[in-house]
């Protein structure tokens, strides 16, 4: 999985690119922005993407607050997981800060390397396999 802004080419490279963004990106029509899925469901809600307004000094609590939705999103993350077994994906988002956005969480969220990964998808299975 790799994270990528919108408005940067799309590649070959980056698979299947899905819009994790609530709302579609600026100036950007569908050709150009090259999206292959658009999952507004999965993205912060519109009450905590409005708190955090990309305050790096809020991102340790936005982390928390939207790994606690994304836990509570079991339809939307499982189309995610599914998504990533098709091969590679790349997460676009239109924030200006590479840093500190949903797509960077949403990484954490579902790689191994990821500290919390186990817990994640520990979570996960018992949604979906039990």
């Amino acid at each position: 999985m790799k994270i990528k802004r919108v408005y940067e080419a799309a590649l070959i490279e980056d698979g299947k690119r899905i819009l994790v963004d609530r709302l579609w990106p600026r100036g950007l029509t569908k050709e150009k922005a090259r999206v292959d899925l658009w999952l507004k469901d999965i993205a912060p809600s519109t009450e905590l993407r409005k708190w955090f307004g990309h305050e790096s000094a809020k991102w340790n609590e936005f982390k928390k607050q939207y790994i606690e939705e994304l836990k509570n999103n079991e339809p939307q993350t499982s189309i995610l997981k599914e998504q990533l077994k098709t091969g590679m994906v790349t997460l676009v988002y239109a924030a200006k800060d590479k840093e500190h956005n949903e797509a960077v969480v949403l990484k954490d969220f579902f790689l191994p390397e990821s500290s919390q990964w186990t817990e994640n998808m520990n979570f996960m299975d018992n949604i979906l396999f039990d």
